[in-house]
């Protein structure tokens, strides 16, 4: 089972069941703000939480009075071995240990580091182009052809890994983090789960022995020198940063482009042309985006003392899901909080998290969002998505659609 599942704590609520319901769940999101701000579900055994402040609040006190780490959880039952290595990744540990795993990479993703990524990521961005225009005419797939296989590419390359093996990549990470929904088999949904994990699993251990032998300057052989004796990483650390940093590293930002497309064509008048030449501008829209319709919407945490939020109270032990994708629609925090506001400032929104798991790669997320849009609107006029049923991807915190087809005049 994905760490985001164990224990329960992201399997969908009722209301988001149906799969078009996960299409544009904000709805429901502002009848929840509204009536239960702070719910608990007695099927899911969770608590729910959807306003601003609190959701902020409960980000805010990781390591104090809430955990990532389930193993805080009541009822929580250690997973077999063979796939416990998903809980020991920095996203679902606390201080100081989750410190300590995270300076192990921290250099490779300051925002220094990922500004001299800019060259390479624009060389891809527009051989990616090439190649998706040619197939067609006048229509693509953004996901297809842009916004999966550029930061499975671009994370492949920091990794040290080849980028021929993308396809892989993507079957693993969308097994990992998909959800289990309605008419979903539980036994065969944890063990697609279970198979995708042991596999990347033996990939990874192998590429590992490989820097052991063979140091390259990439991270896999930072990984590798800081595992075991001597080092900062267990074994199972080691192997579970470097599945993270995969699938972390390609299934947000893959969504990131593609909720912004999805925004900018619904954007009254031609946004896309805007925004052209505007770097400034584009990245305020980017923001605006990552509020408006955020890649990650849920995320999750377990009280390490009784709380009391909004006349409830959370016991320690209890687990809770906090609703980003709310948050970020909560009127009390944005005025006009339901309409896309390309240049809105000030722009304090929950998308990539807050506090110490705030999203180590929202710097890369960023700059790869801001060069595939710069490249799109630089080469291609009068863009807008193409008339197709939209079918948004099966995953109980990730939000996005599975494909994004957009026509175009004019290629450069």
């Amino acid at each position: 089972m994905s760490a985001a599942d164990i224990g329960g704590l992201q399997t969908f609520p009722t209301a988001l069941q149906e799969r078009d319901a996960w299409l544009e769940p904000f709805d429901w999101y502002a009848e929840m703000r509204e009536r239960a701000p702070v719910r608990y579900d007695s099927e899911r055994e969770t608590w729910d939480v959807f306003r601003y402040e609190e959701v902020k609040e409960i980000l805010a006190n990781d390591d104090d009075r809430f955990s990532t780490s389930p193993r805080n959880m009541d009822g929580f039952q250690e997973p077999p071995a063979d796939e416990g290595f998903m809980l020991d990744t920095m996203l679902l540990q606390d201080p100081p240990r989750h410190d300590k795993l995270r300076s192990v990479v921290d250099d490779a993703f300051e925002p220094r580091a990922i500004r001299e990524l800019e060259p390479r990521v624009r060389t891809l961005a527009n051989e990616l182009l090439d190649e998706a225009v040619a197939e067609t005419a006048g229509e693509f797939d953004i996901v297809d052809g842009l916004a999966y296989p550029l930061p499975v590419i671009v994370i492949a390359e920091l990794l040290g890994i080849p980028r021929d093996d993308r396809d892989q990549f993507k079957r693993w990470s969308d097994t990992l983090v998909r959800g289990a929904g309605k008419g979903v088999d539980p036994e065969t949904f944890v063990q697609e789960q279970r198979q995708a994990g042991q596999e990347m699993a033996a990939y990874f251990l192998d590429e590992l022995e490989k820097r052991r032998q063979n140091p390259q300057d990439d991270l896999l052989t930072t990984i590798a020198t800081e595992e075991g004796e001597g080092g900062q990483l267990s074994h199972r650390e080691a192997l579970g940063m470097c599945m993270l940093l995969l699938i972390a590293g390609n299934i947000t930002t893959t969504h990131l482009i593609t909720n912004a497309v999805r925004c900018f064509d619904e954007h009254e008048g031609d946004l896309f042309a805007t925004l052209a030449d505007d770097e400034q501008r584009l990245s305020k829209a980017i923001e605006e985006v990552l509020r408006y319709r955020s890649p990650v919407q849920a995320m999750t945490r377990v009280a390490l003392e009784d709380v009391e939020l909004v006349g409830e109270t959370l016991e320690a032990g209890d687990g809770i899901v906090v609703w980003l994708g709310s948050a970020n629609r909560d009127e009390r925090q944005f005025s006009d909080a339901d309409t896309f506001i390309p240049d809105r400032s000030p722009n304090q929104h929950l998308g990539f998290g807050h506090g110490i798991h705030y999203c180590l790669g929202a710097p890369l997320a960023r700059l790869e969002a801001k060069v595939v849009l710069d490249v799109l609107t630089d080469r291609l006029s009068a863009i807008e998505v193409a008339d197709a049923d939209l079918v948004p991807v099966r995953s109980s915190f990730i939000y996005g659609v599975e494909s994004l087809p957009v026509e175009f005049d004019n290629p450069a």
